[in-house]
């Protein structure tokens, strides 16, 4: 597994590079985070020791064992699943970004959650349903800036950007036209934001449309 990881993730970055300098972008402009789901956490400490910086997991029960055997600093941690808000509480504890932020109610929980914890802050995007598929979370197009608002009045939580995922298609092109729906929402509503899109089949396309932080597991761990 080193080896296939090492070749795995430079391969990656060399694709990350290669979309940027097509877009005209600067090669430090995209982060990778590697989505450790279902890979133990032996496997994530030899992607630690890789240069993985950053880390996605699905569940935060799952995202529990990992992050105390491996330590709560060894890398950012993100949330990238949905979030269920009897696991809020556990989730400000563990996760340094939260990405699936979809309604008011879950927002003003972990603001609480927050401030009971002592934490000062807690960086969250959130996550647009531009696919209408009944399978997938968020909030969409038409109720975002009302939940922005409720965000923003927030005491504890910093709004850093957006995210999608957007329906599989097996031609990544397909995809772009949801990249391109949630840049322009960020370009209205949160100027500057982040963009949390593209996973391994479709993150290059991603990046041609703005992606700043792309969630790449397979193409990285290979399958399970």
């Amino acid at each position: 597994m080193p080896g296939d990881l090492n070749s795995n993730l430079n391969s990656i970055r060399t694709r990350i590079n290669e979309a940027c300098t097509r877009s005209g972008r600067g090669h430090e402009s995209v982060k990778l985070i590697a989505v450790s789901k279902t890979h133990s956490a032996a496997v994530i400490a030899e992607a630690l020791e890789a240069g993985i910086a950053d880390l996605g997991e699905n569940k935060v029960q799952e995202a529990e064992g990992k992050i105390t055997e491996l330590g709560r600093d060894a890398a950012e941690w993100h949330l990238i699943g949905h979030l269920q808000s009897n696991k809020a509480r556990k989730a400000v504890q563990l996760f340094d970004v939260i990405h699936t932020l979809d309604s008011a109610e879950l927002a003003e929980r972990l603001d609480r959650i927050c401030n009971e914890e002592g934490r000062e802050r807690l960086d969250v995007l959130i996550q647009v349903d531009l696919g209408g598929e009944e399978t997938k979370a968020g909030v969409d197009e038409n109720g975002l800036p009302a939940l922005i608002d409720v965000v923003s009045r927030c005491k504890h939580l910093r709004l850093r950007g957006l995210m999608t995922l957007p329906p599989y298609f097996d031609d990544p092109e397909a995809t772009r036209p949801y990249f391109v729906g949630l840049r322009e929402l960020r370009d209205r509503y949160i100027p500057g934001g982040e963009l949390s899109m593209g996973m391994s089949h479709d993150f290059e396309v991603a990046i041609e449309e703005g992606a700043t932080m792309v969630r790449v597991g397979t193409a990285i761990f290979g399958k399970r």
